[in-house]
């Protein structure tokens, strides 16, 4: 399933990303990770919805849900698990999720700079190509690598 050397569990497919606290609270999963790409998926819960009313899943969760995907292609694609951090993320939104369904992101990760990586995704239902969102993002390498950035205590690694 996955182009990658053995990696953390939490980066494998069938793992919660039980290291990024949002995303395990959200019950976000890994499906699949190839080098560059990955598919996470957000089962639809009750205490997900953002609208009593309608039923549908807050905006915020879908979110969470691509830019932690976008964040899985990056670290697949450049082995940095862990040590990257969003620097820009737009999303533009299509249409509202279906409620009762779970959503799906598919991210690519398609160009790595020296310091900067950049990607891109989309999340959907059942069809990548009925998108719900759609998202540009990118992110800082190496952040745990430099003295005091995006690290705890007084500047450790």
């Amino acid at each position: 399933m996955s182009d990658l050397p053995p990696t953390a569990p939490e980066h494998k497919a069938g793992f919660v990303l039980s290291n990024v606290p949002h995303a395990a609270a959200l019950q976000l999963m890994i499906v699949e990770v190839r080098a560059g790409e990955a598919v996470c998926k957000v089962p639809y819960a009750e205490h997900l919805i953002g609208n009593p009313d309608t039923r549908v899943i807050h905006g915020g969760v879908i979110t969470a849900l691509l830019d932690n995907a976008c964040g899985v292609a990056v670290g697949s694609k450049t082995l940095l698990m862990g040590q990257i951090a969003t620097l820009d993320l737009r999303i533009d939104y299509m249409k509202a999720a279906t409620p009762g369904e779970d959503i799906f992101a598919f991210a690519e990760c398609y160009k790595v700079t020296k310091n900067i990586a950049f990607a891109r995704g989309v999340a959907y239902h059942t069809d990548r190509s009925d998108p719900i969102a759609t998202c540009a993002a990118a992110f800082m390498l190496g952040t745990k690598s430099q003295r005091g950035a995006n690290v705890s205590g007084a500047g450790g690694k």
